[in-house]
């Protein structure tokens, strides 16, 4: 994929963030792109759901597996705005994810802080894409309820 595409697909997975803000939700969303065509979105739930697994990568990977009809997403993108957490990494390495690319990082909960290479094996990963607005968009909402 070149940089628009990656911008393209990341500023679809900031509307699914925008959306988990707008629910009271902490707003990292996701959508997962398999031939240049978006197959799922998602956006963290864990509130709405009371459901701490209910990330925006594990709501995409389900809905994606779902519309596909398909245990694995082999040959797919996930496009998610924070750096997974390690549960999250795991679900991408489970679901055979061909790539990773994410915008801002977590230096507090990201799989990178326990095994900065255990995806890179597997998984092609790109970082930093629209990471400043991912970054804004993130403190925004954690300042708003100081």
């Amino acid at each position: 994929m070149d940089e628009r595409q990656d911008e393209y697909y990341m500023r679809m997975a900031l509307n699914e963030a925008m959306n988990a803000y707008d629910a009271g939700e902490v707003p990292v969303g996701a959508v997962i792109v398999l031939e240049d065509k978006i197959i799922a979105r998602g956006h963290n739930l864990t509130e709405t759901l009371r459901d701490v697994t209910a990330h925006a990568e594990i709501m995409a990977i389900t809905a994606g597996e779902n519309g596909l009809g398909a245990k694995y997403l082999r040959n797919c993108t996930l496009y998610v705005t924070l750096e997974p957490c390690v549960m999250c990494a795991g679900a991408i390495m489970h679901a055979q994810i061909q790539q990773l690319v994410y915008g801002a990082s977590d230096p507090k909960r990201g799989y990178t802080l326990y095994n900065a290479g255990y995806l890179s094996k597997l998984v092609k990963i790109r970082t930093g894409v629209l990471e400043e607005e991912c970054s804004v968009l993130l403190k925004n909402f954690f300042q708003e309820r100081r």
